[in-house]
């Protein structure tokens, strides 16, 4: 307060110098509104698309339990569409909204200044605040490897990179080495995504007292778990099926409904 009243103080008291305070109050203002309007986009753009698009992917992964064919049959559905409808859902449903998210997130990570490791500031909200900006970083560096080696090398080098047999030889090799990463980095996403609910619902004025906000954070602590072991269950399935599985792709025709093609 003190520090804007000595700047309005410095100007002239004149037509043109009152014009300048008014600007610079209008700045302020304005800027006050775009932060808060990030922060509620990041905020939502975290739970739709980006979380549900997560759940729904680490639903169709977890298919992999059932078997190559199973699995290959989720990823020919896809590939079956128009190329330019699946390019434009993969630009407007997950690429811009996750990269707007990650982009903004790690700004905000940046300037936290977490006290968790105080000892008189070690509750439960602020654990969850300095775990929702590391889970967040990780889950960032995870998701820019995973989309490289998945939607980038399948656009370079054809639907084979992302078929069950391409995932399950990398997950086996190497000491199971890529294994262990995704499993840290589905941890990480399912803590961010779950923990983002409780954020979000405080955030959009939800959950407006304690009772609630306890409420939500215990259903946070549950959609971790079960988020999680969903992750984790999808890549197990790599594990779980003998390698040269027969699962095709191209079995899936362009016009055929999915659930033709996994009832087979």
């Amino acid at each position: 307060m003190f520090a804007w009243r000595s700047k309005i103080e410095a100007f002239p008291k004149s037509h043109a110098g009152m014009e300048a305070v008014g600007k610079i109050i209008f700045m302020s203002m304005a800027l006050s509104r775009e932060n808060y309007l990030l922060h509620k986009l990041h905020s939502l753009s975290g739970v739709v698309p980006v979380g549900f698009y997560m759940i729904q992917h680490l639903t169709l992964n977890s298919f992999t339990i059932a078997g190559p064919d199973r699995f290959n049959g989720v990823i020919g559905f896809f590939e079956s569409l128009p190329k330019h409808i699946l390019l434009t859902l993969e630009i407007v449903a997950i690429w811009v909204p996750l990269l707007f998210h990650a982009v903004y997130g790690t700004y905000i990570a940046s300037r936290a200044k977490s006290n968790y490791f105080s000892e008189k500031y070690r509750w439960s909200q602020n654990r969850m605040f300095f775990l929702q900006r590391l889970s967040g970083i990780v889950a960032f560096m995870f998701l820019v490897y995973h989309i490289i080696t998945t939607t980038g090398a399948k656009y370079a080098n054809g639907v084979k990179a992302v078929e069950y047999a391409a995932f399950q030889e990398k997950f086996t090799s190497n000491g199971y080495i890529f294994l262990v990463l995704y499993f840290i980095g589905v941890l990480a996403c399912s803590y961010h995504l779950c923990y983002g609910i409780w954020n979000f619902c405080i955030r959009w004025g939800i959950t407006v007292n304690e009772k609630a906000q306890m409420n939500v954070q215990k259903l946070s602590g549950a959609l971790f778990v079960a988020v999680t072991l969903l992750g984790w269950a999808a890549l197990i399935g790599f594990l779980i099926h003998p390698k040269g599985g027969t699962g095709d792709v191209h079995s899936v025709q362009a016009g055929q409904p999915l659930t033709a093609s996994l009832q087979r």
